[in-house]
């Protein structure tokens, strides 16, 4: 077990915060590190990262994900999805219903006329089995059973974090069903490169390798057609700042509020590529984005409010963070022509997505 600096220690949350038993079942926190002090800290509720922590430019330990530093709080909390494992399905189903082999499915509507993130009680409101753990990996595992949350078939889902000493963090989800569904998970974390709480993300550089994006309409549901985003205020092609459109006229953004988008990946299905790249000049902190996933959610925090309190005492203000979730695209149950959601019986789904840190100098 690599040795945790009274530094680092200090910026940790307290591990006994997190234990807990829950109708019968364990929570705790566990801490991956790496021998470049890379550290990261993840609860089994939800699955989630509760801490990414990280070098400066200045050489300060900078915890660059926003949390909060005990479980009650993100039991009761009204912001539901901090770093967490998002399914069965992350993102939106319009009218939450679907069809799938002739049959009608109907999910809980959670968000206005949506399904939103699995429901309710998705996998970030659930306690995951630990089956394996050392100091730089842990692998979580959680069955959600035929019906939960309208969803058909019993699905078996691991997801495995690892740590490298390159300064990636790697996330390996693979899941099983004993009967046709659908399925599409991502990790919902919130980065702000300055460190959380240290003010909005304007500044913030961000590349996505995307030639297309798709609209969505008022409801936040695409269109259906897939747009180029030359010419318009989604050209992350080459880095551009997060700020410098982001309050302009424009129909999408009023749409979304602000950038919650899901971008069209140039990659060839289930290749491993970098997929965006978010870099802070203040900082020099640098987040590279790699997925199989062949799209990107690209989250502005046009819904953060300042109601919670974070890990480090700040509060969670509008537009403080941002989020890059891997992914397939949203509403792809009812939009054919989008790639596949889902999973027969007998076949194994498996998707990777890596967040790689590292530091720029000057």
């Amino acid at each position: 077990m690599i040795s945790i600096s009274p530094e680092l220690q200090n910026i940790l949350p307290d591990k006994k915060k997190f234990f807990t038993n829950i109708i019968g079942e364990e929570t705790n926190l566990f801490i991956l590190q790496n021998n470049e002090q890379l550290t990261v800290a993840i609860t089994n509720y939800g699955a989630r990262i509760v801490s990414a922590i990280v070098k400066s430019k200045s050489d300060e330990f900078t915890d660059v994900v926003l949390g909060f530093n005990n479980l009650e709080q993100y039991i009761h909390s009204d912001e539901k999805y901090h770093g967490a494992i998002i399914g069965r399905y992350a993102n939106r189903i319009a009218n939450g219903r679907f069809f799938l082999n002739d049959k009608e499915y109907l999910l809980e509507v959670n968000n206005g006329p949506n399904h939103l993130h699995g429901g309710s009680k998705g996998f970030h409101d659930v306690i995951w089995k630990v089956i394996h753990l050392n100091h730089s990996s842990l692998t979580l595992e959680y069955t959600s059973v035929d019906g939960e949350e309208g969803y058909p078939g019993k699905l078996n889902v691991k997801v495995k974090y690892a740590i490298t000493d390159e300064n990636k963090l790697e996330i390996d989800y693979k899941a099983s069903t004993d009967s046709d569904t659908i399925i599409n998970l991502t990790n919902h974390s919130y980065f702000n490169l300055n460190g959380e709480g240290s003010g909005n993300i304007f500044d913030h550089l961000l590349m996505i390798d995307a030639d297309s994006f798709t609209p969505i309409d008022v409801n936040s549901i695409p269109t259906g057609v897939i747009q180029p985003v030359t010419g318009t205020v989604f050209n992350f092609k080459t880095p551009a700042s997060i700020g410098q459109h982001i309050n302009l006229d424009d129909l999408q953004l009023k749409n979304g509020q602000g950038y919650d988008h899901n971008f069209v990946l140039n990659k060839a299905t289930n290749e491993l590529k970098k997929a965006a790249l978010a870099f802070s000049p203040l900082s020099g902190i640098q987040l590279q984005v790699y997925t199989t996933e062949p799209g990107l959610q690209f989250y502005s925090g046009n819904f953060m409010k300042g109601s919670n309190t974070l890990k480090n005492g700040s509060k969670d203000e509008y537009r403080t963070a941002f989020c890059l979730e891997t992914q397939h695209f949203p509403d792809s149950p009812n939009q054919p022509h989008f790639p596949s959601v889902v999973i027969r019986k007998g076949e194994i789904f498996n998707s990777k997505t890596i967040y790689q840190f590292s530091t720029i100098e000057g």
